[in-house]
């Protein structure tokens, strides 16, 4: 049965959106070296099954697609069939795949692969049967999710950035080497080293404030774009961030261990955000933008500065091309995201702006 018009929140298209140039940018990093293939662009789609291929390959092609499919069938649920919706996601993420797979053809660190084409076309036809199913129900405007979001989020497009922004930081804590809740380290895209020769105390001292400092910026953010506050929305956040974090550590370190980003600095530092950003929380509105542009300025400054990490010598990242890409993702949206948070505090602050200003006087 068709959805009837508008009963879907806009929220689905820019999420679908959103992850859509994602998969394009892991697809295809890192951009470089392009130069025609020596044999037809097509040849991949016939070729046999590939001697080296193992579970997880197969895992991350097929998993790596279903979220797109989620989000991008409920939208098209509101035109067509529940049916033709799921044919008409299914078929674009096919598309979006061959049209990447091969582009790889011209890359000399990528192989284009019938094998990654399937899977993540079984991906996203997973995925838009599932979006077809739980989707209305959970971005319907109507719903329970939509209902939440008119209570305590940010009308029309800065409250879609602001929850945007708030996924692709729970992205950006699945890179398993960055210390817990920090983002905007540039220096592996600039492949810089580190500024600071390492120096125990001195490290522990600098990731429990990179710590602190990034648990308080993002608590901010998300504050900012809160109509009122919501303390278990906030809490958790920061424990859906703690959760991404162990989830990587267990699952890309060798051995894997989920509290390997439990060092003493980022222990200390998590207590100590905690404490700070409750305090941050009786500021008023104004200053509470102020303080989580600083906030966000402070964190990134740090994350910079911090030496070489020693708790990555315990265990060894895996290396295999699946997780590479995926890799290639978390850092790109963690090293840019603080940039993004200060883009749409910045907007939510000239909103304010020319709110107050279009207001009439009071009378004295």
């Amino acid at each position: 049965m068709v959805t009837s018009p508008r009963a879907i929140s806009a929220l689905p298209r820019h999420l679908g959106v959103a992850y859509a140039l994602l998969i394009v940018y892991a697809c295809l990093n890192p951009f470089t070296g392009w130069r025609m293939p020596g044999l037809p662009v097509l040849d991949y789609l016939a070729a046999p099954w590939p001697r080296y291929y193992t579970g997880l390959d197969l895992s991350f092609n097929v998993l790596g697609f279903l979220p797109l499919g989620f989000f991008l069938a409920p939208v098209a649920g509101e035109k067509v069939r529940a049916g033709w919706a799921v044919l008409a996601v299914t078929l674009f993420g096919a598309l979006l795949s061959f049209g990447l797979e091969t582009l790889q053809n011209f890359l000399p660190t990528r192989v284009a692969s019938n094998v990654d084409l399937g899977c993540n076309s079984l991906g996203g036809f997973l995925g838009a049967l599932a979006g077809v199913i739980w989707g209305p129900r959970l971005f319907a405007r109507r719903g329970g999710l939509h209902r939440w979001r008119q209570r305590r989020i940010l009308p029309g497009p800065r409250g879609d950035l602001g929850l945007v922004l708030m996924g692709l930081w729970i992205l950006s804590q699945l890179s398993p080497e960055a210390s817990l809740f920090a983002s905007g380290d540039l220096r592996s895209l600039l492949h810089l080293p580190p500024p600071l020769p390492f120096d125990p105390e001195r490290f522990m001292r600098v990731e429990a404030a990179v710590t602190a400092t990034s648990l308080v910026a993002v608590g901010l953010v998300a504050r900012q774009t809160m109509r009122r506050p919501g303390y278990g929305a906030l809490l958790t956040l920061i424990l859906a961030g703690v959760g991404a974090k162990g989830l990587a550590t267990a699952s890309f370190f060798i051995p894997g261990d989920p509290l390997h980003w439990a060092t003493p600095g980022a222990s200390v530092g998590a207590w100590v955000g905690l404490l700070m950003f409750a305090l941050t929380l009786c500021l008023p509105a104004t200053w509470r933008g102020s303080a989580a542009s600083l906030a966000v300025l402070a964190a990134t400054a740090l994350a910079n500065l911090m030496p070489e990490s020693p708790y990555q010598e315990v265990g060894s990242l895996i290396r295999e091309g699946h997780f590479l890409n995926f890799h290639g993702v978390t850092q790109l949206v963690g090293a840019l995201w603080p940039f993004l948070a200060l883009a749409h505090l910045s907007a939510l602050g000239r909103k304010t702006a020319e709110q107050t200003a279009s207001r009439p006087d009071r009378p004295l």
